[in-house]
């Protein structure tokens, strides 16, 4: 799996309905998390329910990461947290022997997570300010891509934000190993086709 669908949801209604128009597409699913703090909109900030027909990624858009990984991390097979909003160097040893994944808003340098980057598994790039379905593409974070794989090539690269057909080209091209859809994907009356445009971009570039 190349292409993980991303899941926002205001409450439970909202989310079963977005897990049932994605049966059958995708093994994985990147659950998007927000408090209303570090972003200004809130997703999965509810006593939510997850089907066990998928595996799930989390990615903690939250003022306190930590926190939800004691309360749901069991449920996820792993977590990305944002660099912001965690001690990295503490972060790091907090984690050591579970899989570690930071994601790196569009204007957060690379350098706050340079040093351990032989240390971590994967590392999320943002192409959109987080928090949203739809926010404008930014083109400009790829170029972090080369840089993380020079100093560790075996770090996993996910790109996430505006993935389109041809965003999703330009991802690719620039390293990426994996891509997060949105509404591209998500929201599709039929997923699974959109999907599979997406996944023309790891044969395509």
């Amino acid at each position: 799996m190349r292409i993980f669908p991303s899941v926002m949801a205001k409450d439970q209604q909202e989310l079963d309905a977005l897990l049932k128009n994605l049966k059958g597409v995708a093994t994985y699913l990147h659950l998007d998390v927000a408090d209303g703090k570090f972003v200004p909109s809130t997703s999965l900030w509810f006593p939510f329910k997850l089907s066990s027909k998928f595996k799930y990624i989390a990615h903690l858009m939250v003022k306190d990461p930590l926190l939800w990984i004691k309360k749901h991390g069991r449920k996820i097979e792993f977590c990305i947290v944002q660099a912001e909003t965690v001690d990295v160097d503490e972060y790091v040893k907090i984690m050591k022997g579970k899989k570690i994944a930071f994601a790196l808003n569009p204007e957060t340098s690379v350098k706050v997570i340079k040093k351990h980057l032989k240390e971590i598994d994967y590392v999320l790039i943002l192409t959109v300010q987080p928090g949203f379905y739809g926010s404008k593409y930014l083109s400009s974070p790829l170029k972090k891509i080369k840089e993380i794989k020079k100093v560790n090539p075996a770090v996993k690269v996910i790109v996430d934000g505006g993935m389109n057909p041809a965003t999703a080209r330009a991802a690719v091209k620039a390293g990426a190993d994996y891509l997060v859809s949105g509404s591209f994907i998500t929201k599709a009356e039929k997923p699974k086709e959109r999907l599979k445009l997406l996944e023309k971009a790891f044969t395509s570039s």
